[in-house]
């Protein structure tokens, strides 16, 4: 390219003519403007008149004028603050610099490292994929969780729900999946979480080795709503960018009921009415939009995604649970009480489902998950009578054999957060223990 051709297509592409408009209104979370001449997603700048200069997001047209939901703090905004234009939307900056850093939802280094020198930008929406595009899951992941290997098969491409109310270990459940899973890059979005504990996750759960290969992205619950919404597909577009590079990527979002929370307030900022639970619609629209841009790509890399999803009172059928199960390719779900007796990961695996487990696991290891499923839900129909002593042994010969199964199967399921387990060594421990249940009979 010559250096004139250069110069012409950067004159074109600039934009001469500056587009502004004026504050007429702030109330709540949105600012309303007169003009200036902006599409619905453009980035604009609002210039209170100390000079102080604030981004925000056009998220609406109403009655001729201009909504906008502003990134941060507008203390210093007044009736005729200038709203300019600037012919943009929302992106964020890609490439191999991001991985070992601890990035906000613009890109923007929060880790005492250098500057992030990105290769390229990427959008935060995306347009929908044609289905048929989407080549079938047929290679199985390996998380290094033994739990979820034998018993929750999970494919490359997958996508997954990890539902749990507070406390119950979600976020340790994804630092471990980000430390042991067999994939070449981790997107790990922290959103809503408490200042305090970004720290502990980042050097505590994910741990410098995990780090490495991972792009940590935080949008903390005292941010505002539009960055919490748009930090989710930040994260997105990143693991994308990684997954157009050919590499295998896992994105672990904590969590998309936060970000479906942030949309609520957006929604109702912005007059939409609440339907389930106080939602608007514009979440539930939302919510496929982030949810199918996981999976693998025809002549690329895959997105392997596992979303934690915080239940209401330990509900997994409130509206947004349902909602988000009947998208994603299975669901992980975690029981207060197996949290209550120390039993970590508290994977309840016979309210979890792989829907892809049939076309991943081999007929012997489906005969296997068969079995000891069997076991603990025979266990789990009579625990009550076994715990208070009232069951005589030798009157039911299944319940004999899943009492005998237990505590075996509990030491495989429990695993520290720094204990990794091959799939083969998991799947050869499972196949002994129950072989050792069958010849005690």
């Amino acid at each position: 390219m010559t250096t004139a051709l250069a110069y012409r297509r950067a004159i074109e592409a600039e934009a001469l003519v500056e587009r502004t408009g004026r504050v007429t209104q702030f109330f709540g979370l949105v600012v309303e403007a007169e003009g200036p001449d902006v599409f619905v997603g453009e980035r604009c700048e609002i210039r209170s008149g100390s000079g102080e200069v604030t981004f925000a997001e056009v998220v609406g047209l109403r009655a001729g004028r201009v909504l906008l939901m502003p990134y941060g703090e507008l203390r210093a905004i007044r009736l005729g603050s200038e709203v300019v234009a600037t012919g943009r939307t929302l992106d964020v900056g890609v490439g191999p610099a991001l991985l070992g850093r601890v990035v906000d939802a613009f890109g923007r280094p929060l880790d005492d490292g250098p500057p992030l020198a990105t290769s390229a930008r990427y959008p935060l929406f995306a347009d929908a994929r044609n289905p048929l595009s989407r080549p079938r899951i047929d290679h199985v992941l390996e998380t290094g969780v033994a739990a979820i290997d034998t018993l929750t098969a999970v494919g490359r491409g997958q996508r997954i729900g990890i539902f749990a109310g507070s406390g119950v270990g979600k976020s340790v459940l994804l630092g471990m999946i980000a430390r042991h899973t067999a994939a070449d890059v981790n997107v790990i979005a922290l959103i809503g979480e408490r200042g305090r504990e970004v720290l502990d996750f980042v050097e505590g759960v994910v741990g410098e080795k995990g780090r490495a290969r991972s792009v940590v992205l935080v949008a903390t619950s005292d941010q505002p709503a539009l960055i919490r919404a748009r930090a989710a597909l930040a994260a997105t577009a990143i693991a994308e960018y990684f997954r157009d590079q050919g590499l295998h990527v896992v994105l672990a979002m904590d969590s998309i009921t936060r970000v479906a929370v942030a949309q609520r307030e957006i929604g109702l900022a912005l007059g939409e009415p609440p339907t389930a639970r106080g939602f608007t619609p514009s979440v539930f629209a939302m919510l496929p939009r982030i949810l199918e841009r996981g999976g693998p790509i025809e002549g690329a890399g895959t997105i392997t995604a596992f979303y934690s999803v915080l239940v209401e009172g330990d509900d997994v059928n409130d509206p947004i649970s349902d909602s988000i199960r009947a998208i994603l390719d299975g669901h992980i779900v975690l029981s207060r009480d197996l949290a209550n007796h120390g039993h970590y990961p508290a994977i309840d695996l016979l309210r979890s489902h792989s829907r892809l487990a049939r076309n991943l696991c081999t007929p012997h290891e489906r005969e296997l998950a068969k079995e000891a499923l069997e076991a603990l839900s025979v266990y789990e129909t009579h625990r009550d009578l076994v715990e208070i002593g009232a069951y005589r042994a030798g009157s039911n010969r299944d319940l004999d054999r899943s009492i005998r199964l237990m505590p075996p199967l509990r030491e495989l399921l429990r695993q520290d957060l720094d204990r990794h387990h091959t799939r083969t060594d998991s799947l050869a421990a499972l196949a002994r223990i129950l072989g050792d249940a069958g010849a005690a009979r």
